[in-house]
């Protein structure tokens, strides 16, 4: 009791057991409600294996109570789903007995329709018994049955976690054809649910194999006693032995269930009134309906979505009172170009060198950049003199609005010179590896004027290595045609 499970769910009491392991109260910290947990070992691997098909299961119906979500903690795993308090049909039939034919044609529709939504999904239950049946704690209202405990549930063409010749089920609830070792099939589920129509109708477990052998030996056995005609023949066609003699779907035996029910006569004021009961029980001391009294250890603080308390990606902010501290580079990300820095009176006074990047040695205009090759890096570009400079017009400021709000401003330099200074070497405290570059400062290479001026143009036509040849042969044929025509 206040355990708590995988830092989010306090176990608070247990609430039964079902097929695989035990069921708890618990209080979902994250959703701020109670649910029912189911909880078993790791170690049992068969357990585990079944676990794992149950939680699969994503059914969104009112009458089916599937796994909502799941959790693993050490050597223990869970599950989660409603709450539902009003017990199971056991608890019913042990408060009431036999219950009106009415009230059990409204239990039997919700549960053919919760089946109808199972069986939509290619899932056969296989475990379809009162125990199974839940219902919400509704007071002498509509009752609401839920469909829960898909433990051994499979769907069609699943490999089976069962040996050759061995059946699983609940004994009494099985169909015949289930012992006979046939594949599990929605007929199979249909069976089941007209056992559990006479359990609700008779008040008590019913012999299944008697009934059986009644119908395998005489047919179709007349309606007991307390059982309304119409009723009787829509649990008859639900229990027949041999399969393709029953309802076809769950849906068509809704279809017929309403039929029988429209037939059924009024409930008079003489009329037990049944009313569902909350079988949980009160909150053990230490829990409210609005969650624990106190704050239990293991809770995991982080809510969820909850921001982290460094910036993203590891970057630093401007220190106060102190220059802003460039982000460190991003190799997935190009650089913007970078503005190369020139004097800024209007006569030069030195050679113009390229930008330097941030280093330990703090040098007068800290830069960084990375290359937009992402790989490798260039040699600095050397500054060239556009057409704005030579005019004197100032070059326009990068947009502040492109750069994420926690990076400094760029750094903006002063209009370049009117003329160009020959480029020196870099300065020793800049390294290639921080050199800005944009994939236009690389440029084709040029040959010198003085070498184009002195090179002789090659003359149109093939070489005289081809053209000699060529000649001579040409002369050769002029010479035979003029030979033949002199023997004309």
């Amino acid at each position: 009791m206040g355990e708590v499970f995988a830092g989010r769910y306090e176990l608070v009491d247990p609430i039964g057991r079902g097929g695989v392991g035990a069921v708890w109260r618990a209080w979902d910290h994250r959703r701020r409600r109670y649910v029912a947990a189911k909880v078993l070992q790791q170690r049992d691997a068969h357990s585990l294996l079944r676990f794992v098909r149950e939680q699969a299961l994503r059914i969104d119906h009112p009458h089916v109570l599937a796994p909502a979500s799941w959790a693993a903690d050490d050597d223990q795993v869970l599950f989660t789903m409603d709450l539902v308090t009003g017990g199971s049909l056991v608890h019913l039939i042990g408060d009431y007995g036999p219950l009106p034919p009415a009230f059990v044609c409204t239990l039997i529709d919700q549960l053919l329709a919760g089946l109808a939504a199972v069986h939509a999904e290619d899932v056969v239950h296989r475990d379809i018994k009162p125990a199974n049946l839940l219902l919400e704690a509704t007071g002498t209202g509509r009752p609401r049955l839920r469909l829960s405990d898909f433990g051994i549930a499979m769907r069609l063409g699943e490999p089976r976690l069962t040996e050759t010749n061995l059946v699983v089920g609940t004994p009494g609830y099985l169909a015949p054809e289930q012992m006979m070792g046939a594949e599990p099939d929605f007929a199979a589920d249909l069976f089941a649910v007209g056992l559990v129509a006479l359990y609700l109708l008779e008040g008590a477990k019913p012999d299944a194999k008697a009934l059986v052998q009644h119908f395998a030996e005489h047919g179709t056995p007349a309606a007991p006693q307390g059982i309304p005609e119409p009723l009787w023949q829509v649990v008859a066609t639900l229990v027949q032995p041999d399969p393709p003699a029953r309802f076809r779907t769950a849906t068509g035996a809704r279809k017929a269930l309403a039929a029988a029910a429209e037939l059924l006569p009024e409930p008079g004021p003489d009329d037990e009134l049944i009313e569902i009961f909350d079988q949980v029980g009160p909150l053990p001391p230490g829990f409210a309906a609005d969650g624990p009294l106190k704050r239990a250890s293991g809770l995991d603080d982080t809510p969820p979505g909850a921001p982290s308390a460094d910036p993203p990606g590891g970057r630093s902010t401007t220190p106060p009172g102190g220059p802003p501290t460039d982000p460190p580079a991003d190799p997935r990300r190009p650089s913007a170009p970078v503005t190369p820095p020139s004097p800024a009176s209007p006569t030069p006074s030195g050679p113009a060198t390229p930008p330097a990047s941030s280093t330990p040695s703090a040098p007068p205009e800290p830069s960084s950049a990375m290359s937009e090759t992402g790989s490798f890096h260039l040699p600095p570009p050397q500054p060239t003199v556009t057409s704005a400079a030579r005019d004197g017009a100032p070059t326009p400021a990068p947009p502040t609005g492109q750069y994420p709000p926690e990076y400094p401003p760029p750094y903006t330099p002063p209009p370049p010179a009117p003329t160009l200074a020959p480029a020196l070497t870099p300065p020793p405290w800049q390294t290639p590896d921080d050199a800005p570059t944009a994939s236009y400062t690389a440029r084709t290479p040029q040959a010198p004027a003085q070498h184009r001026a002195t090179r002789r143009r090659r003359r149109p036509g093939p070489p005289a290595a081809v053209a000699v040849p060529v000649l001579l042969l040409a002369l050769a044929c002029y010479a035979v045609g003029f030979w033949a025509l002199t023997r004309i």
